[in-house]
């Protein structure tokens, strides 16, 4: 794909299953030329699941406007050919098993010095050093040591959260950091090496329950459909359904209050009168509020709800969100076919962006060996 912000740079990516995927697929949405390195067997991530009309859900989405080349990097003329890429490109993305890149020539530092301008982004599951530098590492695994699965779920139990927060997040950062680097590089002409590994990811998103941990001595417990350091903020039952209010301050608890619960005076009661008490007296003021809530139709609620500027939201479930009349989607071409994916969300005042079609495994490997050769020959 041609004609975005980034038309005209070039990304190597030696890539497997998410993190990788997400932050060069994004580059690619940006009109970056994107080189996907596969085995012969291609990326473990096609065969994750085969319901998008025989492919994976997961590939579909991580590597539209992409290029597939197969390369085996263990052969001397492929691993070749992939450094003459690499010389030639503006950012190397590498995921691969802990040691595996530098063990095969393609350390950052060995690659930056063939091309100074270069921008290497090693992602990882626990960094380049310490004691787990060297363990592999997957979402779950990542979601449970990081303790985001101590704090998601119910009394009852952790919970992994539903998708894949630790690569999407990763990828997300490393696709930031990578940004910045090209900024930067149009000031100072060199390039940079950038290390982005799933556990910070998820840490950094810790920082509040940890903070809370390492300055009050307490960790958030596990309440469900709940905030745990804001009430109410979370789900509630009505007579025919459930939904989810969220109050934010003590102007919103006093309108909740009268126009709501029709009752104004919940507002100074002792008990909930600010949100440090309302969190301490939790399960009376749940009580208070389902007793008010099981008297109210849903509609009349949520009615009553946007009427008094309440944030409220209906707890859907995926059918729902694909019903959503704010869910906008966008057009992807397939081998099987066009698929319809959730769009991105940064909108942009020129146009809606397009995105380029998802690759079959090595369908572009003839065509950059033969571009390679041409270049050679006309060096």
């Amino acid at each position: 794909m041609t004609g975005g912000a980034l038309d005209g740079v070039v990304v190597i990516s030696l890539e497997q299953a998410v993190a990788a995927p997400y932050c060069s697929s994004r580059l690619a949405d940006a009109g970056a030329r994107v080189i996907k390195i596969e085995r012969a067997e291609g990326d473990f991530a096609r065969r994750y699941d085969a319901d998008v009309n025989g492919q994976s859900a997961y590939f579909v989405w991580l590597n539209r406007g992409k290029e597939s080349v197969c390369l085996d990097i263990k052969a001397a003329d492929d691993l070749a050919l992939l450094l003459a890429l690499i010389d030639g490109a503006d950012v190397f993305v590498q995921n691969l098993l802990p040691g595996a890149a530098a063990r095969a020539g393609l350390g950052g530092d060995v690659l930056r010095a063939r091309n100074p301008r270069l921008i290497t982004c090693d992602i990882s599951g626990y960094g380049e050093s310490g004691p787990y530098a060297d363990m592999k590492a997957y979402d779950l695994l990542v979601q449970a040591e990081s303790g985001l699965a101590s704090i998601t779920g119910t009394p009852d139990g952790p919970a992994r959260v539903g998708v894949s927060v630790s690569d999407i997040g990763t990828g997300m950062y490393a696709y930031a950091a990578i940004l910045e680097a090209l900024f930067e590089r149009e000031r100072s002409g060199r390039g940079r090496a950038i290390a982005v590994s799933l556990f910070d990811a998820m840490a950094d998103w810790m920082n509040v329950p940890y903070l809370q941990y390492a300055y009050a001595g307490k960790a958030p417990q596990r309440i469900g459909l709940h905030h745990a350091t804001i009430a109410p903020y979370g789900g509630y039952a009505c007579r025919d359904g459930s939904i989810v209010i969220a109050v934010q301050n003590e102007r919103e608890w006093a309108t909740f209050c009268a126009e709501i619960l029709g009752d104004p005076s919940l507002a100074i009661d002792g008990r909930f009168a600010t949100n440090v008490r309302r969190v301490e007296h939790r399960a009376e003021l749940d009580a208070v509020i389902g007793a008010a809530l099981a008297r109210i139709d849903h509609a009349d609620l949520t009615s009553r709800l946007r009427a008094a500027a309440i944030a409220h939201g209906n707890v859907n479930d995926v059918a729902g969100l694909a019903r959503h009349p704010q869910l906008r989607t966008v057009a992807v071409e397939t081998a099987a076919g066009p698929v319809a994916l959730i769009a991105p969300p940064a909108r942009t005042s020129d146009s809606e962006r397009a995105l380029g079609r998802v690759p079959e495994i090595g369908e572009h490997t003839d065509a950059v060996r033969r571009e390679f050769l041409v270049r050679n020959a006309n060096a």
